[in-house]
């Protein structure tokens, strides 16, 4: 009879399994999920079932959970050499290219012949090369110099005359060597005479160099800043250059950044909002390099003003292929009105996530490698977190592994870094509800889970109502937990161009504060894949 039972409960597990595999193919990640989890718990000892769990984990960017799955597949079979692949893969999702590398060689070890298995192996070793060579040539942190001090857009415009640099340097040194042999020989000139002769020289060779320095040449078409402030006009222009896929003028991109950092550098870690009766507030979620997503954004609601006020949640940038429009146009409205947008940091908002998930590759493509250090830098200064109206608290990813943090403790956050693996700010950008109460591990990897009681604590503790965050991808773009103390909401619409999902935005309006949330669809882009400028590793992935 138990045997009876027992092959039943195989042939449901396998049952389940199929099922959640057409889940997994129509992207009902969480579906596939639940259903590879009612097959482990029929056969607990299949190493498939593990392993496919793992993979719709890691669709989620549930990295710490797929890292546990696949660990469990291995354990169960040795190998089973997709158990090594999907750890190996999670492992590189995060960023830990070493613990990626060991998986991987595995794999090549269990399945020599294997031409897939061997790319993924090279590319995972080329990552660790790289970060070694990294880590070999950085500077220490003290060391570091400001990479926005070292920048003068006045004087970024006109290339110089010449094509080569080094062409008219070779010429001002022969000039000035005739002038010094004609004194030299014939005698009729003094010290001072020569002195201007080779002063009239150099100069005539550093206005012939860069002539034209610091004007943006006549053949530049695109959205134009005249003098040092930008305008609204200038702002719709840009978005419209950025909607036919046209570039921005390193010059101007320069300035919005660099008016932007010094914005910034003024806020406080935690930043108090101030929404007057009868007026209105706005907060969105993640826009992930969503750039057309964005401007159905400002269509359906408005955009940014002094009287049309919005918050962005953090992970402007990553995944999507047009994040530098994205950060350019939010900054872009900081500089134009610095009350009429909010930004705060999110987790992808770091150097280690850009590196991965394409940001740093746009940029490089896009802009310039300066750029790249430029951005770094200036999302170090971005808030952590705000409140609105002394009730709302808003923060990227969520709340504490311990109780008893007070607002006067994110405030006094030194934010100015990269998000460290634990502590308060690494919290607030990475960790995520839970429907249990209490405390959990991250099914991320870093952070934690937590609980409707620890939201409750932290509100009561903070005279606060209400705790709005982003960070996770949600089927309608927005998701309330917690008795109604939480609501996620997530801004980026069919995420990936795979998820299916809405997104979402949550309108306030004073004195009562409730939130009223608008869902919307995702609308067409140009044919650029997600992800077309991240890592070749993370491209095989995907």
């Amino acid at each position: 009879m138990e045997t009876k039972n027992e092959n039943s409960d195989v042939s449901r597990a396998e049952e389940m399994k199929n099922q959640a595999n057409e889940a997994f193919k129509g992207h009902k990640f969480s579906h596939a999920i639940d259903l590879y989890t009612k097959a482990i718990e029929l056969n607990g000892n299949n190493a498939v079932y593990w392993a496919n769990r793992a993979f719709a984990h890691t669709k989620l960017e549930e990295y710490g959970s797929a890292i546990q799955d696949a660990s469990k597949a291995i354990e169960i079979d040795p190998k089973y050499s997709k158990g090594y692949y999907r750890r190996g893969a999670a492992y590189l999702a995060m960023g830990k290219f070493k613990d990626a590398l060991k998986d991987f060689q595995q794999v090549k070890r269990i399945c020599p012949n294997d031409p897939d298995a061997a790319r993924k192996l090279r590319e995972c070793e080329k990552a660790v090369m790289k970060l070694k060579f990294e880590e070999a040539i950085s500077a220490p942190v003290s060391e570091r110099r400001s990479v926005a001090e070292s920048i003068d857009y006045h004087t970024i415009g006109n290339k110089p005359r010449s094509s080569s640099s080094f062409l008219p340097t070779k010429t001002a040194l022969a000039a000035v060597v005739a002038a010094v042999m004609v004194v030299a020989f014939r005698g009729f000139a003094t010290t001072e005479i020569l002195m201007v002769l080779v002063s009239v020289v150099l100069g005539t060779y550093w206005w012939g160099s860069f002539s034209g320095s610091g004007k943006v040449e006549p053949q530049y078409s695109g959205a134009r800043i005249e003098g040092e402030e930008v305008t609204l006009e200038f702002v719709k222009q840009m978005m419209e250059d950025f909607k036919n896929q046209k570039t921005l003028h390193k010059r101007y991109a320069y300035q919005i950044v660099l008016k932007t950092r010094q914005i910034l550098q003024a806020l406080p870690s935690l930043v108090d909002i101030s929404v007057p009766n009868g007026k209105h507030f706005t907060v969105c979620g993640d826009v992930h390099g969503q750039f057309y997503d964005l401007l159905n954004i400002f269509e359906l609601n408005g955009l940014p003003s002094e009287e049309n006020p919005y918050l962005f949640n953090g992970d402007f940038v990553d995944r999507g292929s047009f994040s530098v429009e994205i950060i350019l146009t939010l900054f872009a409205f900081k500089c134009m009105a610095p009350s009429s947008i909010y930004l705060a940091r999110g987790n992808h908002e770091s150097k280690s996530m850009n590196k991965i998930y394409g940001f740093e590759g746009e940029v490089r493509s896009k802009l310039s490698e300066k750029f790249v250090d430029l951005f770094a830098e200036v999302f170090c200064y971005l808030p952590l977190a705000h409140v609105i109206n002394e009730k709302i608290f808003v923060v990227h990813g969520g709340l504490f592994s311990v109780d008893g943090v007070k607002l006067s403790d994110i405030r006094a956050i030194d934010r100015f870094c990269e998000p460290p693996e634990e502590g308060l700010m690494c919290e607030l950008l990475w960790s995520d509800p839970q429907p249990l109460p209490g405390r959990g591990p991250s099914k991320r990897g870093v952070g934690l889970s937590f609980g409707g009681d620890v939201t409750k604590r932290f509100l009561e503790d903070n005279n606060l109502d209400l705790v709005v965050r982003s960070h996770e991808v949600k089927d309608e773009g927005y998701e309330v937990d917690h008795d109604g103390k939480l609501i996620t909401v997530f801004s980026a619409p069919n995420y990936c161009d795979q998820m299916g999902n809405k997104g979402a935005y949550i309108r306030f309006e004073a004195p009562d504060m409730k939130p009223n949330i608008v869902t919307f669809s995702a609308v067409p882009h140009p044919d650029v894949k997600p992800m077309a400028y991240a890592n070749n590793f993370m491209r095989m992935f995907n």
